[in-house]
């Protein structure tokens, strides 16, 4: 790790290589990290998807859980991002080495509470989507046995963090890769080897995710150890970032209660429309982790260069990451078109599930280029740390997106034309609003606080 924190001394952002190589080098391996947990989710899916359309099902419910609350607590990894980038371009290393055992501190604890509350009350927490009996037990099998991931979850979003706000974006790579690995060999073992369906993803999960948590806490403290800084945890500190993260936090709570509020209107239309959407968001999520790969190299470079004072720098990055946006959004919607016939199949052979998942892809592939731009205009507010407008923002987004969603309730009805209706309305009004407000904030300067 320190090769990497030594390097933008000796190589700033805006001097040496050019910008494009220098948003690759923090994009590629990022991108890495970022498809292994969504890979995961895929393996659980394609895997539990053969056992049963209802086993599926309550796979999707559960694990929207526990990626809503993974999406809450991300503020475990922008916030560190942000605050130990803008140490490291104002030349304070052992700042930002800091500032990221702090973080891996409060995701320890955060993560622990977190596991408790769901091997308790998988239940009745999976029970609040009003599924079926059947499709509810299934759900809450698999949170159940999945609780303790939280743990391991936590910790790498905080090791995440502070190795990226080090532009260091090789690590999290490395051991994201190799947890996904392990868990798709250890889901594969237990759900067909052991016959332990749902339960046997999670538990595959837990051990997982524990591990690539293991694995994250023994770089951070070699880091640590290899700067002299403290190991012990320092209350103010981390209550501070706790408190610091509160308006990501409602930033990340408004984004998933559209994205359940979208799931409970599909959970209202039937079965095999919770089925198609989960083949829907499953890949519209591969490819938001490619859109967010350009976002996370604008969040490092932006804080750094924010820690340099660099305004030209900051205003030619935005340029040069909105490009890159768009243009992988064109050709992510091209893929995702051309594929959009024979992918569900990786997923089900249920004839209506594949007719309503493709006329879904379909609808996920008009959006991309619109999704690109509105990443990268995340990744720069994010990077700036402008987290209270971003917070605004999630409201305000929210407060439009609702009474277009509960028409597509009201009216669209079910089935595939239902499905795609209820899609649409998530990829298209909910991203158009959120190109409003973001735009609107990137065009002014207020946010641009340089140290």
């Amino acid at each position: 790790m320190a090769q990497e924190v030594s390097e933008p001394e000796n190589n700033p952002p805006g001097e040496g290589k050019t910008l494009n190589r220098k948003i690759l080098s923090l994009a590629v391996p990022s991108l890495g990290s970022l498809l292994a947990e969504p890979l995961m989710v895929v393996a659980d899916s394609a895997m539990i998807g053969h056992v049963g359309t209802t086993e599926l099902a309550g796979l999707t419910l559960a694990s929207s859980i526990d990626v809503f609350i993974v999406g809450l607590c991300i503020f475990l990894v922008y916030t560190t991002t942000a605050v130990a980038s803008r140490q490291l371009g104002a030349g304070d290393r052992r700042g930002a080495v800091k500032t990221g055992v702090d973080g891996a501190w409060l995701g320890l604890l955060v993560g622990m509470v977190i596991a408790v509350v769901l091997a308790v009350g998988a239940a009745p927490i999976v029970g609040l989507f009003g599924a079926s009996p059947a499709v509810t037990f299934q759900g809450a099998a698999y949170l159940r046995a999945a609780a303790p991931s939280m743990v391991g979850m936590m910790l790498v979003l905080a090791g995440t963090g502070a190795m990226r706000g080090q532009l260091d974006a090789r690590t999290p790579l490395v051991i994201s890769l190799t947890g996904a690995i392990a868990n798709v060999a250890l889901n594969a073992a237990l759900i067909f080897g052991a016959g332990l369906g749902v339960t046997g993803a999670g538990l595959g999960t837990s051990l997982a995710s524990l591990g690539m948590g293991v694995a994250f806490g023994v770089k951070i403290i070699k880091g640590a150890l290899g700067t002299r800084v403290s190991l012990r945890p320092e209350f103010w500190a981390i209550f501070g970032a706790l408190k610091g993260g509160i308006p990501l936090m409602i930033r990340t709570l408004t984004m998933q209660i559209v994205i359940l509020a979208t799931l409970w209107v599909a959970a209202s239309q039937g079965e095999v429309e919770v089925a198609g959407r989960q083949i829907a968001a499953t890949t519209w999520t591969i490819a938001a982790n490619l859109h967010d790969a350009i976002a996370i190299a604008t969040q490092a470079l932006i804080g750094f260069e924010l820690g340099r004072a660099d305004r030209p720098a900051v205003r030619a990055l935005i340029k040069r990451t909105s490009a890159w946006g768009i243009g992988l959004g064109i050709i992510l919607g091209l893929v995702i078109a051309g594929t959009s016939l024979w992918w569900p199949w990786v997923f089900t052979s249920d004839p209506a599930v594949l007719e309503a998942a493709t006329l879904a892809l379909a609808v996920s592939a008009v959006f991309q280029p619109l999704a690109g731009i509105v990443f990268v205009f995340d990744g720069i507010l994010i990077g700036a740390n402008d987290s209270w407008y971003l917070a605004l923002a999630g409201l305000v987004n929210l407060a439009v997106y609702v009474p277009a969603l509960v028409a597509v309730w009201r009216f669209a009805g079910s089935g595939a034309t239902g499905l795609a209706w209820l899609w649409g309305c998530y990829c298209g009004v909910f991203f158009l609003a959120r190109l409003a407000t973001l735009g609107r904030r990137i065009r002014q300067d207020t946010w641009m606080r340089l140290t």
